[in-house]
């Protein structure tokens, strides 16, 4: 397998419309933290029971003007859309210069484009092209049994393809988690750009979303060797939740799936109590990860619910506690990496370890621990304390000024990972859209002045 081939395979582990303005109003509790813990959840503390670390919960930031370094740090995450986007079709590659796509980083891209016209790096003109372009190309795409997308795409013929960008004519299964991410901006554009609301109804008409819901719960579909489908419930603590959000927005059943409470096994990591997910490998079949990356979303897009943010915190503060036991900057996530396996899970906490690196198949990687970019501009836009703040001094060097972003620094010797990504790099224009302005669902406006 090739290095952009194992990174394309690992991407992939992971309406109704006539409702479509009623159901948005559901979301509104989740936007003013109205999610609440079950009544009783087994093996879950309750929240207010366990410990943070000194200080509690850190505050989050109101909206600030960006400085002119912050605009130019948006402008090398943007050049990465602007070389990877295959006119073709419209759609931008996951990894450069690799012609394939999921639906995770397909709506990475058009959240990138919502956060780039949010900080006036492109002007409406080029937004409403591109975004048509994408749309029109998620309209066209050919779906897994008639029903929903495909796990992988290529992105100049938009065929359904397996995780080596081989053409497969039936295709490989759905993502629940993947196209939750892609509701999000699909929501966005209908509330801040209703001009593409016809187009979004046009991607959505032909698309089953009842299938990915089942008892309030997610689940995708696999495509076995022999030829048979298995349904599997998708998500864990984190991922979940965040991709349950959107669901909601569209008015679709996902009430279980939306509970924070009810799989919680806590761990002590650094002296900090984090919610890790009960559910082990060994007995459901997927791994436990608790990551950067869902709480960091959340907060970006969403905007943290009371659960959410207490949660979120305690992921953030684990990371800054084990750098203060060690000295060794955390900020840890999923990241494609720039050799073999390709692509790896920096934890906080999975399958029973703390601290731990592991393949998709749950094979060590301890070797390829890196700090993560994404995640460092992520919690620096969340909080802006001062470890965030040398989190992003020590990345802010790993780029290359005409590709993008790079993923991040390996921990065991310092060198960049070189690995360049759509998912790296919209997150960081995300991250950048909130400083100016907050959760992005949210809607609101800013106004770009380059501070010095």
């Amino acid at each position: 397998m090739t290095f952009k081939e194992g990174i394309i395979r690992a991407r992939g582990h992971f309406v109704f419309l006539a409702g479509l303005a009623v159901a948005f109003g559901i979301a509104i509790a989740l936007e003013h933290g109205k999610i609440q813990a079950p009544a009783a959840a087994p093996a879950a503390l309750s929240i207010a029971k366990t410990n943070l670390v000194a200080g509690g919960l850190p505050a989050v930031p109101v909206p600030v003007a960006l400085t002119v370094e912050e605009l130019r740090r948006a402008r090398i995450a943007w050049t990465y859309f602007e070389v990877n986007r295959r006119p073709e079709t419209g759609l931008v590659d996951s990894v450069d210069r690799y012609p394939a796509t999921t639906m995770w980083d397909t709506a990475s891209y058009l959240m990138a484009l919502l956060s780039a016209r949010r900080l006036e790096l492109i002007p409406q003109e080029t937004f409403d092209t591109r975004i048509a372009a994408a749309l029109g190309a998620l309209a066209r795409l050919p779906l897994f049994d008639g029903k929903l997308p495909n796990k992988s795409y290529n992105t100049q013929s938009l065929a359904m393809v397996d995780y080596n960008n081989h053409p497969v004519e039936r295709g490989i299964g759905w993502s629940a988690i993947d196209i939750g991410r892609l509701l999000v901006p699909m929501n966005i554009l209908v509330w801040q750009q209703p001009r593409h609301t016809p187009a979004v109804r046009a991607v959505l008409a032909h698309w089953s979303l009842g299938e990915l819901v089942r008892d309030g719960r997610l689940f995708g579909e696999i495509l076995k060797p022999d030829g048979r489908m298995e349904r599997q419930q998708e998500g864990r603590l984190g991922y979940e939740e965040y991709a349950a959000k959107s669901f909601t927005l569209m008015g679709e059943d996902v009430s279980i799936a939306l509970q924070y409470l009810d799989f919680v096994q806590w761990v002590k990591i650094d002296g900090v109590q984090v919610a890790t997910d009960s559910r082990t490998a060994q007995l459901f079949g997927a791994h436990n990860y608790v990551v950067s990356e869902p709480y960091v979303l959340d907060g970006l897009e969403f905007g943290w619910d009371q659960t959410s943010r207490d949660l979120a915190a305690r992921v953030y503060r684990a990371q800054e506690a084990r750098w203060h036991r060690t000295g060794l900057l955390t900020a840890v996530s999923e990241d494609n990496i720039d050799r073999a396996p390709y692509f790896v899970y920096n934890t906080v906490f999975s399958d029973g370890k703390v601290w731990n690196t592991l393949t998709d198949a749950g094979v060590d990687a301890a070797a390829d621990r890196s700090l993560s970019v994404k995640a460092a501009f992520g919690w620096d836009a969340l909080y802006r304390t001062a470890y965030t703040a040398r989190l992003v001094a020590a990345v802010q060097g790993l780029y290359d000024p005409q590709r993008g972003w790079y993923s991040g620094r390996y921990e065991s010797d310092g060198k960049p990972n070189k690995a360049i990504t759509c998912n790296t790099n919209a997150i960081i224009l995300e991250s950048l859209a909130y400083r100016g302005g907050g959760p992005l669902v949210a809607g609101a406006s800013i106004t770009v002045k380059e501070t010095p």
